[in-house]
């Protein structure tokens, strides 16, 4: 139209990983990550079909957290993303007025109905609301490995617990027997957990203030959970905001620890950040990243969405998800 000729896209289009180089000046790494190792963008191809990845969480309307940042992030990664919300909450960037969790009924057939349609090649856990909805999704993933491994032959798919217990200004978004199905069972469901130091607390029964106690609570956690029947354990990626200065902690279903340096970054525009935390990091690992690796790229991809937040609402507003996106079209 108007003399240009339009652009083409191949037919049957998705997203591919493409390597570039890594800037000496990313945020959140260190100058030998940046020399030593090469981050993935997603461009556009159509030789690899877009995977899915499914968020199981709370609905945030302010879109700073729960499900709809959860999509953000996924598409920021070239990954399609389906939900399932476990509550709906009336909250702004001011704080949470109220939570209504979704019936346990609801968000089994919700999982039922997208497994047997969109089938996830990777799943994050956020806000569970009750007994009765932990409950439920225990028991589809319980079923997940031998429901994909009869379709496809495929190994379990990773699947990425963000222990929401508490919103940001302290309301509790677990009631205490929905607590208790979470350490007792869903720990053992799942491949890796990412609490903060609060949380890292509650679950582990350990007492997490300084540095120091950040390791043994993480070995502590994943002890609790105990080995899968697949022989497999729980990796345990704690977030150290509240430290100074705010270092990570990974711990790998292997036994492998590892610091994680950060560096703080000043911005009002802070909610959300450990739910997409989380996301990114099984965006990471569902595109084929080692831990270590997925760890460095989140923490390098939620420092560059704190460094472009543009500042929304009166509260504490939204990170810049799609940051990526909004680089790529300013050149």
């Amino acid at each position: 139209m108007g003399g240009r000729s339009a652009q083409k896209f191949p037919k049957g289009g998705s997203f591919r990983p493409k390597l570039v180089g890594c800037r000496p000046n990313a945020p959140h790494l260190r100058k030998s990550d940046c020399f030593s190792k090469r981050v993935r963008f997603p461009t556009f191809s159509s030789r690899r079909p877009m995977q899915t990845v499914l968020t199981i969480a709370g609905f945030d309307p302010s879109s700073g957290a729960g499900v709809t940042a959860d999509l953000m992030v996924f598409a920021a990664h070239g990954l399609f993303g389906t939900a399932c919300i476990t509550a709906l909450t009336v909250q702004s960037t001011v704080g949470v007025r109220s939570t209504h969790p979704v019936s346990g009924e609801i968000v089994a057939e919700t999982l039922e109905c997208l497994d047997a349609d969109i089938p996830p090649a990777g799943i994050k856990i956020g806000m569970l609301a009750s007994r009765d909805t932990t409950f439920r999704i225990c028991e589809y993933i319980d079923r997940l490995d031998v429901i994909h491994s009869v379709r496809s032959g495929r190994a379990r798919v990773p699947v990425v617990l963000d222990p929401v217990l508490k919103s940001s200004s302290g309301r509790e978004l677990l009631d205490p027997a929905g607590v208790t199905m979470l350490r007792e069972r869903l720990l053992l469901l799942v491949d890796w957990m990412t609490p903060n130091l609060d949380e890292l607390a509650v679950l582990s029964g350990e007492s997490v203030v300084y540095r120091g106690d950040v390791p043994g609570a993480c070995r502590a956690l994943q002890a609790q959970a105990g080995v899968r029947p697949d022989g497999g354990r729980v990796g345990v990626f704690a977030t150290g905001g509240h430290l100074d200065p705010p270092d990570d902690f990974l711990l790998t279903p292997t036994g492998e620890e590892f610091w994680l340096p950060g560096e703080r970054v000043a911005t009002g525009s802070t909610h959300g950040t450990g739910c997409a935390l989380s996301s990114a990091f099984l965006s990471r690992l569902v595109l084929g990243d080692a831990p270590h690796e997925a760890a460095l790229a989140a923490k390098a991809y939620v420092a560059g969405a704190l460094r472009n937040a543009v500042g929304i609402g009166a509260g504490q507003g939204p990170m810049n998800h799609l940051w990526k996106f909004h680089k790529v079209m300013d050149l």
